[in-house]
Parts: C-alpha cells; structure tokens; sequence
C-alpha cells in the first residue's frame, strides 16, 4: 500500500482554495435545457448527493490518514456538484427530485461488500460521468451549462486517476488468476452500468449530439485506460487525460 497520499492531499486542498476564490457561476442568468437534458440531470444531480458516510468510514479503516483526508475532500467535491447541478435545474426553472432507482442500485451494489469493491464500482461511475458531463458541456449551446459541466468534468478528471491510484495498490497485492478474474467481473459490470445509462438517457444524449452506441463505445475506451491506470506498476495519473479531452 502507498505509504502517503500527500500529493493527493496537496491537489485536493489547491483546488478547494481555487474552487474558493473563483466563486460559482453566475445562477441569475436563466438556463436554457431540452426537457430531456432536465429530466437527464435531475438523475444525475440524485447520483452526486450523497453524504459519502459509507465510503469515509471505510478509508478510515484503511490505516492512511492522508487517504482519509482525500476521501473526505472528494466526497466534499461530490456533493458541491449536486449542489451546483441543483442551482442550475433551479436556473432553468426545475426542480431536484429525491430518488431515482438507478442510484439505488448503484449505491447498495457499492456498499455490498469492503473498500475495494466500493472504488470499483464507484470508479465506474467515474468513468460514465467523464463521458456524461464532456456531452453536457460540448453538446449544448446554453453557457451556463456549459461552464458548470465544465467544472465537474475538471473535478471528475482529477478523482478517476485518484481513485486508480488506491486500486493500484490492490492489484499489486493479487495474484495473476485473481486478477484476471477481478477483471472480468469489472468490465461485466461496466457493461451492465453504461448500457442501462446509455438507454435512460439516450433521448439527453441525442439532444446532445451522442448516440447510445458511441456513448457506449467512448465509455468503455475510457474504462480500459483507467483499468490500465489502475493495474499499472507506477504512477500514470496523466495517462488519461487525453481520452477524456478529445472529441467523439
């Protein structure tokens, strides 16, 4: 296990003190979305609320203080997303809603079972948001979605390799077999997620100017990298950035 998160520790408090001195967007101005990009991110603003108890407790369990203080500023991160998704619904005269069944499952399958499994499962959702918030801030020509897409695409493009960086050290700790079959199990369950988002938020996505498939497709090429990220033997944090900026 690494002995330190403290460059993570370092990244993390920068972007906060940032985060602090550039403020929020301007909310005043009205925002203008398709019905379907609402009803899109009313379900994605639900994913981005939680409280992130679960996953805390865990990494204090983990015996790495500086982990713990990173888990605790990433969930920070989270839940300032859903705010910000909640304030630009409220922009564009909608409302949060307090549930969604896709988040249900998504969240008891993550806290099934310890702290591995818990970032597998959540990396995939990090995965899908990359893909998800760079259609957001590409496909629509409202500017204040835009920006605020923008953000926490920015955001999500610092936890993926954050969160490949714990994973790192598990796979390192697995033998060949194991591996493999851990794999196999993640890439199945990648399929299950990014099929059921691509086909609930297939109408957002067209608004948007993305198919089902080729959200699919760009899901699981940015997956593969992080999984390469993940079972590398260094540090190759920077390796995903160029999926997650290029054009589709």
């Amino acid at each position: 296990m690494n002995s330190s998160f403290s460059d993570w520790v370092q990244e993390f408090e920068a972007e906060a003190r940032r985060r602090q001195e550039v403020g929020d967007p301007d909310f005043t101005k009205a925002a203008r979305m398709d019905a379907a990009v609402v009803e899109s991110v009313q379900r994605f603003q639900v994913g981005e609320a939680g409280d992130g108890a679960n996953l805390i407790a865990k990494a204090a369990g983990a015996g790495d203080g500086d982990y713990e203080k990173v888990v605790r500023m990433f969930v920070k991160e989270e839940q300032n997303h859903a705010r910000l998704l909640a304030l630009l619904l409220s922009s564009a005269g909608a409302q949060t809603i307090s549930s969604h069944w896709s988040d249900v499952v998504f969240v008891k399958l993550r806290r099934a079972l310890g702290l591995k499994l818990e970032l597998m499962v959540l990396l995939i959702a990090e995965v899908v948001a990359l893909r998800y918030y760079r259609a957001l801030r590409d496909g629509t020509r409202d500017p204040l979605t835009t920006e605020v897409a923008g953000r926490i695409l920015a955001d999500e493009e610092r936890h993926v390799p954050f969160h490949c960086d714990r994973l790192r050290d598990a796979f390192a700790g697995w033998s060949g077999p194991t591996r493999t079959a851990v794999t196999a199990i993640w890439w199945t369950l990648l399929c299950g997620a990014v099929i059921t988002v691509a086909w609930d938020h297939g109408p957002a996505l067209r608004h948007l100017g993305v198919t089902r498939r080729g959200f699919a497709l760009d899901v699981a090429g940015l997956f593969r990298t992080a999984l390469a990220n993940a079972q590398a033997g260094q540090d190759r944090r920077n390796s995903l950035l160029p999926s997650q900026t290029s054009g589709s």
